[in-house]
């Protein structure tokens, strides 16, 4: 083979090669993906977190109060009382105690307002009657039982918390369970409740029911 037909052949490998490097090369970087920083995300990629307060099972919408209450387990665990994500009673803050546990809250804020626990076994009844008919208008009633809330249950008590929107506080008795949320404006019947009676055939303790969870949104009282 002539020097200038062997140069001409070796230019054409080189020229081959080398394009087939580029092309690989261009192949390779296209199929590249390219991550940006966390914080240049466009917003709309962020996923939202959003917080389930109480511990509820999903979360409540805009305008809404979370809530959850807990009555006591026989006369051994205490109760408990939550409202958006503030635990307000429970036997680890240690102001709970037998009978009756009562918190009032804000219904336009939210801010709690008080906190009390009252004796319906061997306690003054007249003390829970005084409380109650101090309440105000769009003041949301937490209550949970504990061992004993019906003793001491009197008729004006029971008017009283039916007037708060109680179904069942004409009929608690004995070691009852009972768990409730009303206000003095409500229109009708408190959605928020839940009661087991004490019966020694059906109870999961020896002399009570079993504990009561109750949990939900509550509208936020808007003006």
């Amino acid at each position: 083979m002539r020097p200038s037909g062997l140069f001409r052949l070796l230019a054409f490998i080189f020229v081959l090669i080398t394009s087939l490097v580029f092309i690989r090369s261009y192949i390779s970087l296209s199929t590249k993906t390219i991550r940006l920083p966390r914080w240049l995300d466009p917003p709309s990629k962020k996923t939202r977190v959003v917080k389930v307060k109480c511990d509820l099972s999903k979360p409540c919408p805009d305008n809404f109060f979370a809530f959850k209450i807990l009555s006591g387990a026989a006369n051994v665990v205490g109760p408990s009382i939550c409202f958006e994500d503030h635990m307000i009673m429970s036997p680890v803050k240690d102001n709970v105690g037998r009978g009756l546990n009562i918190a009032l809250v804000n219904g336009t804020t939210g801010k709690v307002l008080s906190q009390a626990s009252f004796d319906m076994y061997s306690g003054d009844p007249a003390l829970l009657v005084k409380f109650l008919k101090a309440v105000p208008e769009d003041v949301l009633v937490l209550v949970a039982s504990y061992d004993d809330p019906g003793t001491k249950m009197n008729d004006e008590l029971r008017t009283l918390f039916s007037n708060l929107g109680s179904s069942y506080a004409k009929q608690l008795g004995f070691r009852d369970s009972w768990v409730f949320l009303g206000a003095r404006d409500i229109s009708n019947k408190s959605p928020f409740e839940q009661y087991l009676k004490n019966t020694p055939d059906t109870n999961k303790y020896e002399g009570w029911p079993e504990l009561l969870e109750l949990e939900g949104c509550v509208p936020r009282k808007v003006f």
